[in-house]
């Protein structure tokens, strides 16, 4: 059993530091997250990638992939409804290694919206300008790793092609086969580079993200468009 799972049926809880504690969005101490986590690091045998991988294999299996718009949405709930966004499915990964013990933060960045136009062609105009993206990291073997590359590193090459945002397949998804590259540090079929604006920086949390930076869509335009979307498969 990892040292969060362990710590979190005694009533007494010491204190975590912020890349591995709960937080709105990751409640991992949710009893449902806290199953899954359970799952994932037998699957794993004690290893902290081979977990984050189960974990994401499981989440991809369980949680299918719609177009809802609620950034804050806690993991517990997108867990309940077995449907999320590619953020909220990610953040589910993040809460189920806090879970287990492995420390997450995310990278912000602001990404051009176009880069989703080809995913929808005949709501382009629909389509905000920038998207503010929160992209984890998880501390594995003394360092912070993308999760990029969960399923092998920057120098492996990978022969999936790139992500194109087009089909049913999500960033969520993509990781499995191709290198997600937001800083062009790998092959140039795989360089998204050129669709970040800007860098916003490393958060201990995409709570502390979103508060500063604020979510993509205003709750006004949010709300009517979760209504819309938030079961639309992606």
């Amino acid at each position: 059993m990892t040292p969060a799972l362990r710590r979190s049926r005694h009533r007494s809880v010491p204190a975590l530091p912020r890349t591995a504690a709960p937080t709105a969005i990751l409640d991992w101490r949710h009893p449902r997250v806290l199953e899954l986590a359970a799952e994932a690091g037998d699957l794993g045998a004690g290893a902290d990638r081979a977990t984050l991988t189960a974990a994401h294999q499981l989440i991809a299996a369980r949680v299918r992939p719609v177009y809802a718009m609620n950034e804050r949405q806690p993991a517990s709930t997108t867990l309940r409804l077995g449907r999320g966004s590619c953020s909220q499915r990610l953040a589910l990964l993040e809460a189920v290694a806090r879970a287990c013990g492995i420390a997450s933060r995310v990278r912000g960045l602001l990404v051009d919206g176009r880069f989703w136009h080809p995913r929808f062609p005949r709501l382009r105009a629909l389509v905000p300008r920038r998207v503010v993206l929160a992209w984890p990291e998880f501390f594995l073997d003394g360092q912070w790793v993308s999760v990029s590359e969960l399923y092998a590193p920057p120098s492996t090459p990978r022969t999936g092609g790139r992500f194109t945002n087009t089909g049913s397949e999500t960033l969520f998804d993509a990781i499995t086969r191709t290198a997600v590259d937001w800083d062009g540090g790998t092959c140039s079929s795989c360089d998204l580079s050129a669709q970040v604006l800007a860098d916003l920086g490393s958060f201990d949390s995409r709570d502390d993200l979103f508060s500063e930076h604020g979510q993509t869509l205003c709750l006004p335009v949010r709300i009517p468009a979760n209504l819309i979307m938030g079961r639309r498969a992606a």
